[in-house]
């Protein structure tokens, strides 16, 4: 067919598909089933945008909001600490935590990242360590002061933002750190009554949603979900002035002394209170980047020693309370030496016949002993658990340790011997100063606290009225001038005490390494505070209790009373030192 004629067709109406190379047979039911198809298509395109936009509404939208909203933490201000008097001993400062886009910081000038990287006091290429992250939020560093936290927003750097938080200060330093602590960075407290106490002072936190663009910048506030409520403040019994005044006497002795770690604890006589905690080697809470095991142990509360003849008061104690001896028995303590079983015990200096009351002023162990063995094992034993030995501190304070005192049952002569005066069993400053409140009250144990108090405390009857005073009386002797304490003197105040020289144990054996103590009360004619002073290993040449704990309550004695107007009771401003006075038996 020639171009011409099939034009002519096609003019007159011929059919294209007329064709029959280009005619085709369908069936009818094939185009009923792309009809079918179409018609399905819709429909489930109408079901699925049902389901979207009806029954999936709510969890589209919390998927969008994801990705835009967010929910900000408000801190709550920690509560403050203070002592008894108002002082502030820890507070919380405001500080900003820096935290970055680590993708849009590195897109930054590299003098920016060098600027941003001195700023926050870190080598340059640390902070291209943290910020080479497939995370899109890094901290960089938390407890920014405020004023490096506007440098560091006046760089201009994309992707670097900040959140508010808070830092603990401690005004006292060094002085207070093992009674007040510490906390972490996240503001939980690690340490002292910054843990002991850390549900009250914490507070709860607050939130608020905000929506925030792709860079972090919050561009619209939503809601406040929860309000913060800071913390409460806590109120300590100690005492600013006598804690400082506590502190400087022990450094000085552990200094002069060559010591290798020192404690003290003064206690208030009539309430209970801790007024002054303070241990050597320390630490400054403000900075804790070379922080120690040996600055951080609290060894007032958490170690133990052997207490030496500071026990021998409370063996005589017993043996006056259950009427076999009287402060004026004789006891024969010649030839200095004394043989139990197979063992000897002795007296440094051998003393011959002394009443009990000389005794104690005298620290003999040949006397103790000899007064100690006419009881039974569990009477003893029944004395030393009713005064709190071996038993946990009921305080709350992180770290009291129990201490030993062994089952009497399981007691030979000789170990209810050396007992009596402070061998074989291990107790911590805390017990000791807390058990010689029998002593400087009315025979009575009260409990401590480091909380400042109001309330009268409840004692529990340990040892009469009449025993108390007797052994006062004993106790002013050991401190005075014919005592093994002369050094325990204090001008204008009658003072009473006694000392302690003990061996320390390696290894299960004793090493000639010392552990020297002193316990005391003042005034004697009405006791305001109690005294425990503990130096450990003294290597300047001198190690009895005598010569290197006694002179450390002497200068927190006099200086504490006077801080407290408490009036004088002695009119001796004399002190008479006796050559060799110090030594004792060990």
């Amino acid at each position: 067919m020639t171009r011409s004629t099939s034009r002519t067709a096609a003019s007159k109406g011929v059919p294209f598909s007329s064709n029959p190379v280009l005619a085709t047979k369908l069936p009818a039911w094939r185009s009923r089933v792309v009809l079918f198809l179409i018609f399905a298509a819709f429909l489930t395109l109408a079901g699925r945008a049902l389901w979207l936009q009806g029954m999936s509404t709510e969890f589209l939208q919390k998927q969008g909001a994801s990705r835009y909203a967010r929910t900000l933490e408000l801190p709550a201000t920690r509560g403050k600490i203070t002592d008894r008097n108002g002082q502030v001993l820890a507070s919380s400062i405001p500080v900003r935590a820096v935290w970055a886009i680590p993708e849009d910081v590195l897109e930054s000038p590299p003098e920016k990242l060098q600027a941003l990287a001195k700023l926050l006091d870190m080598p340059e290429r640390e902070l291209r360590r943290k910020l080479d992250s497939d995370r899109t939020f890094v901290y960089l560093k938390r407890q920014v002061e405020l004023d490096t936290v506007d440098k560091i927003l006046k760089l201009g750097i994309a992707g670097i933002d900040t959140r508010k938080e808070y830092k603990r200060y401690y005004p006292e330093g060094e002085v207070m750190a093992h009674i007040v602590g510490f906390t972490n960075v996240e503001d939980k407290g690690q340490e002292g009554m910054e843990l002991a106490y850390q549900k009250t002072l914490v507070g709860v936190t607050g939130s608020r949603r905000v929506i925030k663009d792709r860079l972090g910048r919050i561009v619209e506030d939503i809601e406040s979900v929860r309000e913060p409520h800071d913390g409460k403040d806590l109120a300590l019994s100690i005492d600013s002035k006598i804690q400082y005044i506590a502190f400087t006497a022990l450094k000085e002795a552990v200094e002069a002394n060559k010591a290798k770690a020192g404690g003290i604890v003064v206690l208030d006589a009539k309430t209970g209170e801790v007024l002054a905690l303070a241990n050597l080697p320390t630490y400054n809470p403000n900075n804790r980047s070379v922080l120690t095991g040996a600055q951080l142990r609290n060894r007032v509360i958490t170690d133990t020693f052997e207490p030496g003849s500071t026990m021998k008061p409370f063996s005589v104690g017993l043996g006056l309370e259950t009427k076999r001896v009287t402060p004026n028995t004789m006891i024969q303590t010649a030839p200095g030496k004394m043989t139990i079983g197979t063992a000897t015990i002795g007296d440094a200096h051998a003393s011959g016949l002394l009443t009990v009351s000389q005794v104690i002023q005298k620290s003999s162990n040949i006397g103790t002993a000899k007064i100690a063995l006419q009881m039974e094992p569990h009477e003893m034993w029944d004395m030393f658990t009713s005064i709190g030995l071996g038993q946990q501190p009921k305080i709350n304070f992180p770290g009291a340790v129990a201490g030993r005192v062994r089952p009497y049952k399981s007691w030979r002569p000789i170990e209810q011997a050396t007992m009596s005066y402070g061998h074989g069993i291990s107790v911590s400053l805390l017990q000791l100063v807390h058990a010689y409140t029998v002593f400087a009250r009315d025979g009575d144990l009260i409990p401590i606290t480091f909380q400042r108090t109001t309330d009268q405390p409840i004692g529990e009857r340990i040892f009469s009225p009449t025993t108390a005073r007797q052994m006062r009386g004993m106790l002013e002797m050991a401190a005075g001038p014919a005592g093994s304490a002369p050094r325990a003197q204090v001008p204008g105040y009658r003072v009473a005490g006694k000392t302690g020289t003990a061996y320390k144990i390696e290894k299960g054996q004793y090493v000639r390494k010392y552990v020297s103590s002193f316990v005391g009360f003042a005034p004697v004619s009405d006791p305001r505070i109690i005294i425990a002073v503990m130096i450990d290993e003294p290597g300047a040449g001198k190690h009895y209790g005598g010569q290197v704990a006694a002179p450390v309550f002497a200068t927190v004695t006099a200086n504490a009373l006077r801080s407290m107007n408490v009036a004088p009771d002695s009119s001796v401003t004399n002190i008479i030192i006796p050559a060799g006075s110090e030594q004792e038996n060990m």
